[in-house]
């Protein structure tokens, strides 16, 4: 007999990634070559190459992962986030944080450096549903939500905050948001904790010289063209002139002179002029099948942990993809994260590879190895067969004449 055929949510959720992360590595190829071949830095492979490196040990994390118990993945959380916090620390100590242009967000050392960050958005999504499912009822008040939940989250966005990292703060909020909003919190009251985030985060963005001219670059881009805006400025000429189609793989010209961190942060500028408006509303309809088969294996996934598992990682993908698309189109105020699957990036890529193989555990039903084993009877199949032990004996053997006779007589 073959292998059981998976589930269409767990198939729609390989496919697109697939088809996302084939689409990474010829946009990565295409917004790097002409530039570090320019500078003199090889033979314009680079970034290809170490997106192709990351994402293969990614794959390999994701196709562990995916056949893995989920019970063992909820026993481990704890040590997860523990050391998610650890590393978090570790970031600001002088010696061990590697600074990067003006922050501390990496550890390691050479080329082999991740971001604890990344690390912590998985952790706090696999803590929180842990939480809640061992409690179903505290998701009803937010006053029972702020120790386990609402508390943990926040240590980690302060530590996150002070690297300084913005965008994963974003990120995280809004996931942790989705995740409440799925357990049944009151949308009053998590409107309410919306309300105080966003005048924290907004005062946090006032009181930093940099992030402040973000912000009035975002308010007006094109007045701030030569400074603080002119990243977001480039990005927006390089998706205007693309049109509907693109001028072609590989024929952008602002990735090369003027779109900085095209093969990161702003990589769908790239698209946009390469491809076109076909190109990114193809992009954009992959991150649709990803969120529609993963919200569909959240409602059909078995017990309150495996639904917000579901939710949550689907939520953290669709939310950072948002998140980055309205950056570069000038929606929302540059933030620096990555484009899930398509960015050039070690942590993230991995990181959301990781977290691919959990949604893919989820949809093929939580204990993918054990796809082949003899599947559970049905109620019907298993009253009839007590019957059918009653009528052979109980014991599985006939009844024979005198039985019950031989038993009177014994007692």
């Amino acid at each position: 007999m073959g292998r059981p055929q998976q589930p269409l949510e767990h198939r729609l959720l390989l496919t697109a990634t697939f088809c996302l992360l084939a689409g990474g590595a010829v946009m990565v190829y295409s917004a790097s070559s002409a530039r570090t071949l320019l500078q003199g830095q090889g033979d314009g492979t680079m970034y290809l190459i170490k997106y192709l490196a990351y994402g293969g040990v990614g794959l390999i994390g994701m196709q562990i992962i995916s056949r893995l118990d989920l019970n063992l993945v909820r026993r481990y959380t704890g040590v997860l986030l523990g050391a998610a916090f650890v590393m978090l620390v570790m970031v600001k100590v002088p010696g061990v944080g590697v600074r990067v242009n003006g922050a501390r967000r990496w550890l390691g050392a050479g080329p082999l450096q991740f971001q604890p960050s990344e690390i912590m958005k998985l952790a706090l999504i696999l803590h929180t549903a842990s939480v809640i499912a061992a409690r179903p009822k505290i998701a009803r008040n937010i006053r029972t939500l702020v120790g386990p939940v609402i508390g943990v989250g926040a240590a980690a966005i302060l530590l996150i905050a002070a690297q300084p990292d913005l965008g994963t703060d974003l990120v995280i909020c809004f996931t942790l948001a989705m995740m409440l909003i799925a357990a049944g919190l009151p949308m009053r009251q998590l409107g309410l904790v919306a309300g105080v985030g966003g005048v924290l985060v907004a005062l946090f963005a006032l009181f930093e010289p940099y992030r402040r001219a973000r912000l009035t670059a975002f308010l007006d881009p094109w007045d701030h063209a030569s400074g603080a805006g002119f990243q977001a400025v480039q990005g927006q000429i390089a998706i205007g002139s693309g049109g509907l189609f693109g001028h072609g793989l590989g024929a952008s010209i602002q990735k090369i002179f003027y779109v900085p961190e095209a093969h990161t942060d702003f990589i769908l500028a790239v698209i946009g002029e390469e491809l076109g408006l076909a190109g990114i509303l193809g992009l954009l309809c992959l991150y649709g099948i990803i969120g529609y088969a993963g919200l569909q294996t959240a409602k059909k996934a078995t017990g309150v942990y495996a639904k917000l598992l579901a939710g949550g990682l689907t939520s953290l993908i669709l939310c950072q993809a948002l998140l980055n698309v309205y950056a570069v189109l000038g929606l929302a105020p540059l933030t620096g994260v990555p484009l899930p699957f398509i960015s050039s990036g070690s942590t993230s890529l991995i990181v959301l590879l990781g977290a691919m193989g959990l949604l893919l555990n989820v949809a093929s039903g939580g204990h993918a190895h054990s796809l082949n084993a003899v599947p559970r009877r049905s109620k019907d199949e298993r009253d009839r067969a007590a019957e059918d032990r009653h009528r052979r004996g109980g014991n599985g053997g006939p009844r024979r004449a005198g039985d019950s006779h031989r038993r009177r007589a014994a007692s």
